[in-house]
């Protein structure tokens, strides 16, 4: 069983998509599971060779251009709506409960596209190199 991911037993609510090759996204997909004891968040790495981005209605562009999440019965949130349900199922929901609040949320979205648009930038900045532009967002067409 690999660190990142819970116990098979454990009822899940919540699925984090996430990029293993992006060291950004593995730190952070570290910083929930040492608070998931419970086991109620579940790793998924779209990186892996076996991932099959398909299962879930999208593409493997579609989930490098943002972060997805995925319940339980299958429904798909993405962007800042997939930290915010990540962080509820760890029990961390209050730190980002204001994003979901009108007005908050547009704000919340926009900075995380620029975020997402930028993040081998920042990642730079703090001494996080992504091997082979693996954390590349690719854009439809281009």
């Amino acid at each position: 069983m690999s660190p990142l991911t819970a116990p098979a037993a454990a009822p899940w609510s919540f699925k984090r998509l996430y990029d293993g090759a992006c060291p950004l996204c593995v730190r952070e997909m570290r910083f929930l599971q040492r608070r998931n004891a419970a086991g109620r968040l579940v790793f998924e790495d779209i990186s892996a060779p076996d991932f099959d981005a398909a299962a879930y209605g999208l593409t493997h562009e579609q989930l490098m251009g943002a972060m997805h999440g995925v319940f339980p019965d299958g429904r798909v949130v993405r962007r800042v709506a997939a930290f915010r349900e990540a962080y509820r199922a760890v029990g961390l929901g209050w730190l980002l409960a204001p994003t979901a609040w009108p007005g908050l949320r547009w704000l919340a979205d926009r900075g995380y596209d620029v975020f997402a648009r930028n993040r081998i930038r920042i990642g730079r900045l703090f001494g996080r190199e992504c091997p082979d532009d693996a954390c590349s967002v690719h854009r439809p067409g281009g």
